[in-house]
């Protein structure tokens, strides 16, 4: 669960099925339902990994494109100050 709570902060469209399939786990282990435990517990593992490597991989890009964004309009800033 603690898994799929963090991947909510990176990219929540995949983190929703992971919440929920984390959420059926103590049910099933209540009812006594192992195999349907170990299977959400396995669905939940595989939305949160997904959901944190978009999420890690759209921040990457983020700031990437941040930076060289930054560093254009630095080099595109000087030569543009002296036609005013």
């Amino acid at each position: 669960m603690t898994m799929s709570i963090v991947a909510i902060f990176l990219f929540w469209p995949l983190a929703i099925p992971a919440i929920i399939n984390a959420s059926k786990v103590n049910p099933l282990i209540q009812q006594g339902d192992y195999a349907g435990a170990q299977a959400a517990a396995a669905e939940s593992k595989k939305w949160s990994k997904w959901a944190l490597i978009v999420g890690i991989v759209w921040l990457v890009i983020v700031l990437v494109c941040c930076a060289l964004g930054g560093l254009a309009g630095i080099m595109g800033g000087a030569s543009s100050t002296s036609s005013y």
